[in-house]
């Protein structure tokens, strides 16, 4: 009767004739029935992966690139130099979206879809800056990519790449985010922010590819690979693309602010930030000044040390290339600076920006 009243299940089975042994059995079989199914998670994962690919491959797009080379010696004839990459549509009406390296400087480009029709592009916008540039086709029933949200992207999340990597049409990798808001250095000498590394593998070919989720939608556009290193690749961010992709639609170009100083970064002395109550241990040596530039006029000199541009801190040529944006272009700011031991603040105006130097 103790036994009965503490396993009541095990009682009645008693009762009824069947052993508790066999209900344990039954148990035991109903626990295992319960396990991961190991062929289901495999299933799942293949079929997430096609299904993906399935959604996003109309939308890409092999690109063809020829320039000429000139060769240093004089009397030597000039020859054509062909490259590829990748690129998806974005808009029904033919604009499609790739890396700034992949077509920068190019004499010719054409767009080879899925179905194999070649067509010529034409270079709407370029910006190295950020490593990214829209070219436009004409072709009938374009397929644009559903664009997702980076902002909601996870450490771990699957991820698929797709491109054509060395004109292998349409190749797909998988793998998973390493790592987000990473930076990376364009060809231009600024950062690229807030990169979405991945060990999706990549290839040469896959740069302006895009980087999908296993719903199909491109959170990421492939840009570089890190060689001597295995499952280092990155992916810029699909927020920042949006906003420099309809930049670059509606200006052909992205305006940044430009105050025409050369300088690098140093250590500020202890007593000169105790003194001051600098926020901040580095700032900005000025090396040169270029003539008749907004930093020029607005009385800056060589040896001067930038701290604060419109308030905020200077720490690095990066911070300061991160200030000077539009919003920035033609409105007078307070630029601090220390010259010598003594501070400043000087009243700049930045001009739009027509070469890579801040």
């Amino acid at each position: 009767m103790l036994i009965i009243m503490k396993n009541r299940s095990i009682g009645s089975a008693a009762i009824q004739g069947i052993s508790s042994k066999d209900v344990v059995g039954e148990q035991f079989t109903s626990f295992q029935k319960t396990e991961p199914d190991e062929k289901a998670f495999l299933d799942a994962y293949s079929q997430a992966v096609t299904t993906a690919a399935a959604k996003i491959s109309p939308s890409v797009v092999n690109i063809d690139v020829r320039q000429v080379a000139r060769k240093a010696q004089s009397g030597e004839h000039s020859h054509e130099v062909r490259g590829s990459g990748s690129g998806f549509v974005l808009t029904p009406d033919g604009f499609i979206l790739t890396n700034s390296h992949v077509v920068h400087g190019a004499q010719r480009i054409d767009v080879v879809l899925t179905d194999g029709g070649r067509y010529d592009a034409e270079l709407i916008g370029d910006d190295p800056d950020t490593d990214l540039a829209v070219l436009r086709i004409s072709a009938p029933s374009l397929i644009p990519a559903s664009l997702g949200d980076s902002q909601r992207a996870k450490v771990g999340q699957l991820v698929i790449a797709i491109g054509n990597p060395y004109g292998f049409q349409c190749t797909v990798t998988t793998g998973v985010i390493s790592a987000l808001g990473r930076s990376l250095r364009s060809t231009s000498g600024r950062l690229i922010d807030n990169l979405i590394q991945t060990d999706a593998a990549l290839n040469p070919g896959n740069s302006g590819g895009p980087l999908v989720t296993w719903r199909g939608d491109v959170i990421g556009v492939n840009t570089a690979v890190i060689l001597p290193a295995q499952g280092l690749c990155f992916a810029i961010a699909i927020d920042t693309a949006k906003f420099v992709a309809s930049r670059l639609i509606r200006d052909g170009k992205i305006r940044r602010g430009y105050i025409g100083v050369a300088g690098q970064n140093i250590t500020l002395p202890r007593r000169v930030i105790r003194f001051h109550k600098i926020p901040i241990e580095t700032g900005i040596f000025v090396i040169s000044v270029e003539p008749n530039s907004p930093a020029q006029r607005a009385g800056l000199q060589e040896g001067d040390v930038l701290l604060a541009y419109d308030g905020h801190p200077t720490p690095s040529i990066d911070a300061l290339h991160k200030l000077l944006t539009e919003a920035r272009v033609g409105v007078a700011s307070p630029l601090a600076i220390l010259r010598g031991v003594e501070r400043r603040i000087l009243n700049i105006i930045a001009e739009e920006s027509s070469h890579q130097s801040p």
